[in-house]
Formats: C-alpha cells, sequence, structure tokens
C-alpha cells in the first residue's frame, strides 16, 4: 500500500531556537514561544488549583502526625508502580507506616474493589492512598469508608456520573477542576500530591522541629518520568518539565539502581538514555509484571536501594516480558486468522472490530488490541475470559475515535450490555457478561459510526516534511536527540523524502540496512528498517520512498544513520 504522508505545516517561528531545523520542528509542534521550551523545574505549574489538594494534605498529616498506617492501592500497569514505589518512598522517608497492594488483575480486576477492601482489611490500615485509579471506585470507596477506613484518591482517568465518597479526590479531570495541565499521568498526580504535603511541613517547620533533612521531591523524578512516558499520556509543557528533569537523572546516573537495571537489560545505555527508550524498553518489562504475575514484582524492582537486588529483579522482569511477547505473538497470529476468515464485505464495511477467544490471556489482550488497531486502523476491543459468566475487553482506538465515549453511548442505548467500562480517548476497558458478546459488537460498530458522523478514518503518516542536502549531517541529529523529550502529543521528529538506493542487506533476519543517495549530499547516507518483510525486501529495488528519523550511529564511531519507520519502493 502507497505511503499515505501528510506533511505538517505551520508558520516557523523563527525567534524560538538558533536552529532553522529546531525552529521548524518546534513550530509544527505548535510551539509559539521560547517560554514553551523553558523546562526548568521553577516553571511548573503550581498545585493550588487542583481540587481537593488541601483536604489530601490534611489527610496525609493526621496520618503522619498520628502515627497511622497508610495502605497503597496501586494499578498493575507501570504508571501504577512507578505511583505506588514514590509514594512509599516519600511516605516513609518521612517517618510513615507505609505499605502497598496492588490488585492481582485475574482475581480482583482494576481498582479499589470491595473485595481488595476485604484484603486491605486485614492489613489494619487507617487511611488507604489510591494511586493511578480509585475515581470510580464507587463500591470499593464505600466499603473501605464502612470499615472505619479513611480513603484519598489520586487518579487521572476521567470521571463517570458519580465520584466515589472519599475523603478527599485529587484528580486534574475530576469535575470542577480548575489545574491547567490535564494530562498528568498517575504518577504526576501523586508527585503534585506530595509537593503540596511537603510545602506544608514546611511551613509548619516540621522537618527542623523532627531533625529530618528536608526532602528534594526532585530526586525522585526519574520515576515521574518513567510512570508518564510508559503511561502514554500527551507530553504538555508541564509533562514535557517532569520527564525532562528525569531523564536528566538517569543520565546522571542518580536514579533509582532499578531503572539502571532495566536499561542495561533492554542494552540501552542509561548515559544516552531518551525518552522514548523509557516507552519501548522500561515500560514493557515493568508491565510484564502486572501482565503475566505480580506488579509487586515491578514495585520491588524500582524500591531496591542496591544494584544486585535491582538487577535480579529486572532479569525477572526481563524473562516475563519475553513470555508476554511470545504470547502476544500467538494470540496477534491467531487473531488476524479470526478476520481473515470473516466475510469480506463484513470487513471492509466495518468501522470497528471486536474479538473473543476463550482462551485468550487477559493481560495481554490490551497489546494485541494495540497491533491490530495499527494494522487495521479502526477502534478494536480484544476479549478474554475473565471467569466462568464475564469477559473482559481492552480497546484501543484512532485518532477520530474517543473510544471511552463510544462505550459511553453503548451503556447509555443498551443499559446492562455493558458490566464496567473505563478509559480515555485512545484506551478503555470493560467487562461484560459473555452471552452479551454479540450484541456488544453490533452495538460498538453502531457507537463508532455515531461518533464518526462525517468524520473518515484515515491512516495518515505525519511528518515534518523533508530535509535539507545541508541537514543530512550528523550534528543534525544530535541537535533532534538533544532537543526532547519528546512523546505522545509531541511527537519525535521524522522527515520523509526518495533516495536511491545504493546497496541493501537483510541482517538479523528482518532487518534492513541500507547505504541511499540523496541528490545535493556530498555523502552515501547509512540508514536502516526494522522488522521488513525480507522476501519482500531482497528483491532488487533501486529507488525508495521512506519516512525517517535521524539518530546517532556510535557502535564504531558516531555517524548519522537514518532509522526508517515507513518504507515504500519506487
Amino acid at each position: 500500500m502507497p505511503l499515505n504522508i501528510r506533511r505538517r505545516t505551520s508558520a516557523i517561528k523563527h525567534d524560538l531556537t538558533d536552529s532553522s531545523l529546531l525552529n521548524r520542528v518546534y513550530s509544527n509542534r505548535g510551539v509559539e514561544g521560547a517560554e514553551e521550551l523553558d523546562y526548568r523545574l521553577s516553571a511548573l505549574e503550581p498545585y493550588h488549583s487542583l481540587k481537593g489538594i488541601d483536604q489530601a494534605v490534611e489527610l496525609l498529616w493526621q496520618s503522619l502526625s498520628g502515627n497511622e498506617k497508610v495502605l497503597i492501592v496501586g494499578d498493575f500497569d507501570a504508571d501504577g508502580a512507578t505511583s505506588s514505589a514514590l509514594t512509599k518512598l516519600v511516605l516513609e522517608r518521612l517517618g510513615m507506616q507505609v505499605d502497598y497492594l496492588v490488585p492481582n488483575r485475574f482475581e480482583y480486576g482494576y481498582g479499589l474493589s470491595p473485595e481488595l477492601v476485604e484484603v486491605a482489611k486485614d492489613m489494619a490500615p487507617d487511611l488507604i492512598i489510591t494511586v493511578d485509579n480509585g475515581i470510580s471506585s464507587i463500591a470499593g470507596v464505600k466499603a473501605a469508608k464502612d470499615a472505619g477506613i479513611k480513603v484519598l484518591v489520586t487518579d487521572h482517568h476521567l470521571a463517570g456520573d458519580e465520584l466515589p465518597a472519599a475523603d478527599a479526590i485529587v484528580n486534574p479531570n475530576q469535575p470542577g477542576d480548575t489545574f491547567p495541565s490535564k494530562n498528568l499521568a498517575g504518577v504526576g498526580v501523586v508527585f503534585y500530591v506530595l509537593l503540596a504535603f511537603r510545602a506544608f511541613l514546611r511551613d509548619k517547620h516540621w522537618f527542623e522541629s523532627s531533625k529530618i533533612e528536608e526532602l528534594n521531591l526532585a530526586r525522585y523524578l526519574d520515576i515521574v518520568a518513567l510512570g508518564t512516558v510508559a503511561d502514554v499520556v500527551p507530553l504538555d509543557k508541564n509533562n514535557r518539565i517532569l520527564v525532562h528533569y528525569g531523564l536528566k537523572l538517569i543520565k546522571a546516573m542518580k536514579c533509582r539502581p532499578g531503572i539502571i537495571e532495566l536499561l542495561r537489560i533492554a542494552k540501552r545505555d542509561p548515559v544516552k538514555i531518551k525518552s522514548t527508550d523509557l516507552g519501548f524498553a522500561v515500560g514493557p518489562r515493568l508491565n510484564a509484571a502486572g501482565r503475566l504475575d505480580d506488579m509487586g514484582l515491578g514495585i520491588e524492582c524500582l524500591l531496591a536501594d542496591d544494584s544486585g537486588k535491582a538487577a535480579e529483579l529486572a532479569q525477572i522482569l526481563h524473562s516475563l516480558n519475553s513470555d508476554r511477547q511470545q504470547v502476544e505473538q500467538e494470540m496477534q497470529d491467531e487473531a488476524l486468522a479470526q478476520i481473515e476468515s470473516m466475510p469480506l464485505e463484513n470487513i471492509e464495511g466495518a468501522t470497528s472490530l471486536c474479538l473473543y477467544e476463550p482462551h485468550w490471556h487477559q493481560g495481554v489482550v490490551g497489546l494485541v488490541a494495540s497491533r491490530l488497531k495499527d494494522k487495521t486502523y479502526r477502534p478494536c476491543i480484544v476479549f478474554a475470559n475473565a471467569d466462568d459468566d464475564f469477559i473482559k475487553g481492552s480497546g484501543r482506538s484512532v485518532k477520530e475515535v474517543h473510544i471511552r465515549d463510544a462505550l459511553a453511548l453503548v451503556d447509555a442505548k443498551h443499559p446492562g450490555l455493558i458490566d464496567k467500562f473505563g478509559g480515555h480517548a485512545m484506551a478503555a476497558g470493560l467487562s461484560l457478561h459473555k452471552d452479551n458478546f454479540d450484541d456488544f459488537q453490533l452495538a460498538f460498530e453502531q457507537a463508532v459510526r455515531q461518533v464518526l458522523g462525517e468524520t473518515i478514518m484515515e491512516d495518515v503518516v505525519e511528518t515534518d516534511g523533508s530535509l535539507l542536502p545541508e541537514e543530512y549531517q550528523l550534528s543534525s541529529a544530535e541537535l533532534l536527540v538533544a532537543a526532547g523529550p519528546f512523546g505522545q502529543g509531541f511527537a519525535e521528529p521524522s522527515f520523509d523524502d526518495e533516495f536511491n538506493v545504493l546497496n541493501k542487506r537483510i541482517v538479523g533476519e528482518k532487518h534492513l540496512k541500507l547505504t541511499l543517495e540523496k541528490e545535493g549530499c556530498a555523502t552515501p547516507i547509512p540508514a536502516i528498517a526494522f522488522n521488513v518483510d525480507p522476501v519482500l525486501w531482497s528483491q532488487p529495488i533501486s529507488r525508495i520512498k521512506a519516512v525517517f528519523r535521524p539518530d546517532i550511529n556510535d557502535y564504531y564511531q558516531a555517524e548519522l544513520q537514518l532509522i526508517i519507520s515507513h518504507l515504500e519502493a519506487l
């Protein structure tokens, strides 16, 4: 299929930096002034406008001053793991009694459920703090309150029609909240709560009176950066500040040993880390624990104080991730076979895909949905058995369809069809009775059509245009690598162009190494494309169209190398 490329075109702000290339890149991302590139910590949005922040601080003060037991209830993904680890590290540093509990996704499902509260009661907490969950835990919060346990909800997910009756809720996306950055990850939200609590203790001169060194919360931004990038929240300026500073800590080797060991086992050099390494190397290994086993392994890796223990846990997480990759590939192959067996008119006429196999792994359905979404460019929900009567699905969407809105529409039009649901614009989870699957399939298709209206779903690759001949230099790659952090909503720079192919060869069974020629460039340009069809690209090809990003290949000595993401023979 020919590449469908759309070049970002914005009026270039020439006073953003000293580089015309960077000015072009930043302008294409909507940067209006140099202040938007000010990544000093002092440029962070202040915590004061977060709704519920004062009540949250009061709860923490009660627990600290009353020597109460605190229980953190996290989520079983990388955002939940980093949120749990951050909260435990900071509160224990203040001398508080802190434990954590993460629901096993196969037994309790997501969030603070009444069943999880029963487990929590055996731990006798005075205060439960939910991190990266809780805004939809209506029944769970009630169960905790009925048991005499105070509840502080910290979350970033969209709120439903009803809020839990917690003692305090901090969530920039709850009704009435005026905090300007709505894109904080769960770990970012609880970081802000801890910032407010430190300010409270500072104003009370608590650190001096307790003879405890005042907390420098910036030292924990490596954890915040990891959770923010791994949860794929949009990198608005506020999140870019958090990630930028966290990357600085990692590059300086002043981060948690667990992060260093996870990078090393993924064959990434911590000193040269980019934000994408957190998303593609560290995040999946943390997530593998929650998908296949127990997220406690991931949390303990982040909590480990010595490199030996961290390396041991990182190895376990790496092995789990390898197992996850195998399970995912098997499920993906089965899902594609299921799609191919469908009548052609059903596939071509559909705006969505819903697939279900009883034996599929509940912890991996979201990854398979993401792969299918990429292949078919339509919202996809993949289901697996949850228990004898219910199935759980995880959905991924395209930019034209807000998947949670589509699920809300199904729920409004067909009350009782969905048991539970929640999520974001691009990802959502739900459960329903297995007998309802066929009806849900039809209802979801209708809802997606309604959400789309006249909008057409179009799989477009966006680029920053072509590089000038003089920009095919190592210095350009160095500029772009240093210009981040890039990520969701602040896309990594990519470019498109046509090249003559001087030579090519398959390496590592499915990767394509090329030497390219570009008119106006004095020297050949090395390039590599990963995971290509080796049969297709072993054929004679003299010219290509490519979407790529300039990168640094320093295997022998530093040189420019194009990393090709999309490739077409001409």
